[in-house]
């Protein structure tokens, strides 16, 4: 299989991918049970690594950045990648748990508040008949004790899992997947943070329109504002300076 291409965006080397490559390419580690974790990262998650360099360089040792918004995409695609498209996390989850049917794939779901992702996973194998889902857990929200970090790991590796989808918001899932490559014999963590909410029907997505505009960032503040504006009020402005300023010293975007 070819080696995705990647591009720097403020540090960040986002894959300059699209959905069908995700899906061929987390099938591949899959099959050879190559361990690798996914960060599904839009402009929030660049400039909280564009903050942090340890959460950058936990970014950058993933096995795909994939461009979770519509930014990052318009970027690769200004920089000649013109085959980059979304590959934002809710239909990743979807598309991967649908292809997985056919091949057997085992889905471990963790994260989201208590009850959630029994939830969920109630929901997706009413939607893909057929799905295997082979375990489930809630962690609390506080920082694990070491024995209980090894209980969970201890009961993921039991499960036989192949995939980990990982639901705990940006950055703490790109910590939790960093600390635990290699700890689990799962070949593939998926960070999708907010997919467990929207999937189990808990919270609205933005119409179709508005994720293909770069307007859904807009919708998901309006619903959750004491939680979200000071996310977008701060990071969006900052990143179109930066990339402004990036462009200028540059001569490229």
């Amino acid at each position: 299989m070819n080696k995705i291409t990647r591009t720097d965006v403020l540090g960040v080397n986002v894959s300059a991918i699209n959905m069908d490559q995700a899906l061929a390419t987390i099938k591949g580690w899959v099959d050879r049970r190559a361990a690798h974790y996914v960060c599904v990262t839009g402009v929030h998650g660049v400039m909280e690594s564009h903050d942090d360099p340890s959460l950058r360089d936990i970014h950058n040792a993933a096995g795909l950045v994939t461009p979770d918004g519509m930014p990052l995409v318009w970027i690769s695609r200004m920089r000649g990648f013109k085959h980059a498209d979304r590959v934002y996390g809710p239909d990743l989850m979807l598309a991967l748990c649908e292809a997985s049917v056919n091949w057997g794939g085992r889905h471990f779901l963790y994260g989201g508040a208590e009850g959630v992702p029994e939830l969920l996973a109630k929901k997706l194998k009413e939607r893909f008949p057929g799905l295997n889902i082979v375990g489930t857990y809630s962690p609390p929200f506080r920082a694990l004790t070491p024995q209980e970090d090894e209980e969970i790991v201890t009961m993921i590796n039991a499960s036989g899992a192949d995939i980990v989808w990982v639901g705990l918001s940006t950055p703490k899932q790109e910590r939790w997947m960093h600390a635990h490559i290699g700890r689990l014999a799962a070949p593939v963590m998926l960070g999708v943070g907010a997919a467990f909410d929207f999937h189990a029907g808990l919270k609205k997505q933005a119409p179709r329109w508005m994720q293909r505009s770069g307007l859904e960032w807009f919708f998901r503040m309006c619903t959750e504002p004491k939680r979200l504006w000071r996310r977008y009020m701060r990071n969006n402005p900052r990143f179109v300076g930066l990339m402004l300023r990036h462009a200028l010293v540059s001569g490229t975007i």
